[in-house]
């Protein structure tokens, strides 16, 4: 969502029950204003830029959108006025991503994609229709867009060119054409943003988000931050402070300010629950360990106070491209079952980001191929670990997240205590063919073709292995999902029935890829938490 420049009025963007058709919406700041439609087409999807949506004028309005044709995703300006308007169309094989207007209204900053490690950057001249864009790119590299620069000489973009296969922070002159690295950072960059003379960026150090900055060529020194996860980052204007959107595993998501005169950090808001005001949470713990290959992987941990051995849930995140963060993890699911003398380990396997690009292409169209081998050394470490009883492991996951707990409760030699799915793919073949239509060069190049690669993606499948699960299973599954039909989850508690497999199976009408509804999300994880106190206590 965003302001318009003039403050008169809000843009959003929503779907309807977690279908992924979003429409962009716009609403007044009067109290008795309503939600008005301002750009929406019936069955396809429309959402804002990454950045501000908005020129400097407020009177243009950038958006992607597939409603030219489904299968490809192009950039809109909207002339607000009159309502005309002006496309940039991708290059097949490519999806389109906008992500802000320069400062002075002159050009369109976009990424072109063509997966997660190939990503170039478009600059789009507004001011002549009939310019060729300019493109910067790598070949199969990434050159990913975060922002202009303050006075529209350039933008800022990571890349995995300049520093090993980290994604470090540098800057493009439209003067020059030329790179300029930012910093040497040892891990990836994940924000960044300029604004009077103030550079600052967000480094991801195995987890942690780390705040860096640069005033001039004079390095800006911030406060000490708690562990966590910077989601969102912004400068005031005039670059006197700095606003974060910062997740810990000891508080909910909050919004805090720096103040880089005083070197201050003040909480803005606080949406911690009654309880956590008079229970101490248990912070996060990073440990590594080996797996094939030579690989080593990194996991976080939370152990309970006392005396072990606990039970363990290996609880594997989404993606495969994503990562383990020391976040207030699922609405305080996380710290409620630590608090229940219930341990947590959230390997971050073959696929994660990082790590690096070319530990992400690890898995590339190699589905539970490494990453089974890395979630199988988590098992063995938890072997060794003093405080984890290995005869008391659960595996959850949500998303790929979930395909990756079926997987392990289907292929892995261990006696699993439960297992849960929520929105988990449990046929490749079926996955691949069913994916939005703007997704299918991306699935192609990441996951593989359900035709051509069909005998790899079936032996790699849950599904085919089923008959060997015979752990407790709950599967969760939002019948309106589009990542992730119902139908993946319909197999896998079918086949597991049908053979005496103790299931519990709970679809939710009104909800996607995953729960947008408050109280959905609270059921859920009341009663997964219920499912596994069962299992392991």
């Amino acid at each position: 969502m965003a302001w318009s420049p003039d403050g008169s009025f809000l843009v959003f963007s929503a779907d309807e029950e977690g279908d992924e058709l979003h429409r962009v919406y716009r609403v007044g700041i009067a109290p008795e204003a309503e939600p008005e439609v301002l750009v929406a087409s019936p069955g396809r999807h429309c959402v804002l830029a990454v950045g501000s949506p908005f020129d400097p004028t407020g009177g243009f309005l950038v958006y992607a959108t597939n409603d030219r044709e489904p299968t490809v995703q192009d950039v809109a300006v909207r002339d607000l006025r009159s309502g005309d308007v002006r496309r940039v169309i991708p290059e097949p094989g490519s999806m389109l991503v906008p992500v802000g207007i320069s400062p002075d209204g002159r050009r369109l900053l976009v990424r072109s994609g063509r997966s997660d490690t190939d990503i170039s950057a478009l600059v789009i001249d507004l001011a002549d229709p009939e310019a060729a864009p300019l493109t910067v790119s790598v070949p199969g590299g990434v050159v990913e867009a975060l922002g202009w620069l303050d006075d529209a000489s350039g933008f800022l973009f990571r890349t995995d060119q300049l520093a090993k296969d980290q994604l470090s922070l540098a800057r493009y002159s439209l003067l020059t054409g030329a790179w300029e690295q930012i910093g040497a950072p040892e891990w990836d960059v994940e924000h960044a943003a300029a604004e009077a003379g103030l550079l600052v960026w967000v480094e991801n150090q195995d987890g942690r988000s780390v705040l860096r900055g640069l005033r001039g060529d004079s390095v800006v020194e911030f406060p000490e931050l708690p562990d966590g996860h910077i989601i969102r980052m912004r400068i005031v204007p005039g670059g006197t402070a700095v606003v974060l959107h910062l997740d810990t595993p000891t508080r909910p998501a909050e919004i805090v300010v720096i103040d880089l005169a005083t070197r201050t950090l003040r909480y803005l808001t606080d949406s911690r629950p009654p309880r956590l005001h008079v229970y101490e949470p248990v912070k996060a713990k990073r440990v590594s360990y080996p797996s094939e290959g030579g690989r080593r992987i990194s996991a976080q941990i939370y152990v309970p106070r006392g005396d072990g051995p606990f039970p363990v849930v290996m609880w594997i995140h989404g993606g495969p491209r994503g990562q383990e963060r020391p976040v207030y993890a699922r609405s305080g699911l996380y710290q409620h079952l630590v608090a229940c003398g219930v341990a947590i380990v959230g390997p971050d396997a073959t696929g994660s980001s990082g790590y690096g690009t070319a530990f992400e292409k690890l898995i590339y169209r190699d589905w539970g191929g490494p990453d089974l081998e890395d979630f199988a050394a988590t098992v063995e470490y938890l072997k060794q670990a003093p405080w984890a009883d290995e005869s008391r492991v659960a595996v959850v996951g949500a998303s790929y997240g979930g395909f990756a707990a079926l997987s392990c409760l289907s292929r892995l030699d261990h006696p699993w205590a439960a297992g849960v799915s929520i929105c988990g793919p449990s046929n490749l073949v079926t996955l691949a063919a069913a994916c939005p239509p703007t997704w299918r060069d991306a699935v192609d190049r990441i996951l593989g073709d359900p035709e051509r690669d069909a005998e790899q993606l079936r032996a790699r499948s849950p599904i085919t292995h089923a008959d060997a699960i015979d752990a407790p299973l709950y599967v969760i599954q939002g019948a309106r999902d589009p990542r992730v039909p119902r139908g993946e989850s319909d197999q896998i508690v079918e086949r597991l029935r049908a053979r005496g497999t103790e299931v519990r199976y709970d679809v939710f009408p009104d909800e996607g890829h995953g729960f947008t509804k408050r109280h959905n999300e609270l059921h859920v994880y009341r009663e997964m938490g219920q499912f596994l106190r069962k299992h392991l206590l």
